[in-house]
């Protein structure tokens, strides 16, 4: 009797293993999921380029215009620092550009006196050199009436003395006019210098007004805020992240393949991406990006079932599209499976033909 039992047991628990394994085998080869030749799978996550929103400078958080969830656009202003220091800064440097400006109005009204003093001197060059051409006419004159007897000698000296007069003067009228150069030539180097300086303090207010521009941080492209990192009031080092955006025109699904089919996989090959969330919808996608080396392999690559275990990372971008449609719905985070098709020739089956939201 007892031995009656323990047969039937046994037969039982083998035919138990018989069902397993048919419904195994039965699973493998003819379930929906399995795919079929010419197409592959990976499982995955949809994911999104991730933008941090920092400070250039150091600073205390002003305000921040947006929360998590809130869909923004490119150019828009996120989030203010507080701006007192750099408007100080502004001011003075409006103030220093307002001086070096007086200070050129002042080296050119220099500069037009000094040429002024220059011509002036010229002038009295020439008054000097007609002297001078007189007195040698009046001595030329007495030393013929000295020969004739007509003149004294005292008359003859002293018309010499009165061109060698006339002479210094002119040499002294002379040595004015090149200091006068020179003085027009010092005031020009002022009114330069004075120049630059209105140049610097134009350079410093702009530098100072792109810190203020900086310290209003903007949205780089349309998104919608992941969460925020700072809070209004918090003082952050240069760098700070305050806000983490996500970029929902840029989002794929990141799955891996074995080295035999990724090396088939060709740059736009159609993808389609069945969400855990929402199996009911088939969202199309290209692969835009293989990996050229393995993500993960074993230590020792030998025999050809060993390099069979070799896994390269794909991933499958979402038409931008698509997305600006169906932006509402972007979800990152959501786990699913990206089917791929790496025969051309093959057509997608029903079950993977594109459905969408309305």
């Amino acid at each position: 009797m007892a031995t009656s039992l323990t047969l039937k047991k046994t037969v039982f628990i083998a035919a138990l293993v018989l069902l397993a394994g048919a419904g195994w085998y039965a699973w493998q080869h003819f379930s929906d999921d399995q795919p079929a030749e010419g197409f592959a799978r990976g499982n995955g996550r949809i994911e999104a380029t991730e933008i941090d929103i920092a400070t250039k400078l150091p600073g205390r958080v002003d305000e921040i215009k947006v929360g998590e969830g809130d869909f923004v656009q490119a150019g828009q202003v996120l989030a203010v620092m507080q701006l007192t220091t750099l408007q100080a800064q502004r001011d003075e440097a409006l103030a220093m550009k307002q001086q070096a400006i007086h200070a050129v109005a002042a080296a050119q009204a220099q500069v037009t006196l000094r040429e002024s003093d220059v011509e002036a001197l010229n002038a009295v060059v020439l008054q000097r050199e007609s002297e001078l051409d007189a007195s040698r006419k009046r001595l030329a004159r007495s030393e013929s009436l000295a020969k004739g007897g007509a003149s004294s000698r005292q008359e003859l000296d002293d018309d010499r003395a009165r061109v060698n007069s006339a002479q210094a003067a002119l040499t002294a009228a002379r040595a004015q006019v090149v200091a006068g150069r020179a003085a027009v030539q010092a005031a020009k180097a002022q009114e330069i210098g004075a120049s630059s300086q209105v140049t610097a303090a134009q350079a410093t207010i702009a530098r100072i007004e792109a810190d203020i521009d900086d310290n209003s941080l903007k949205s780089p492209r349309d998104g919608r805020i992941q969460f925020r990192v700072a809070q209004p009031g918090e003082v952050l080092g240069a760098g700070g992240r305050v806000l983490n955006l996500v970029d929902l025109s840029d989002v794929y699904m990141t799955f891996f393949l074995p080295e035999a089919i990724a090396g088939r996989v060709a740059m736009g090959t159609d993808v389609r991406i069945v969400l855990d969330a929402a199996p009911e919808y088939v969202i199309p996608a290209q692969v835009s990006f293989v990996a050229s080396t393995a993500q993960f392999t074993p230590k020792t690559v030998e025999t050809a079932s060993e390099r069979q275990k070799l896994m390269f990372r794909v991933k499958a971008q979402i038409p931008p599209e698509l997305l600006r449609k169906h932006l509402q719905q972007v979800k990152t985070g959501l786990p699913g499976v990206a089917w791929i098709k790496y025969d051309p020739k093959k057509e997608w089956p029903a079950n993977l033909n594109v459905r969408l939201p309305e």
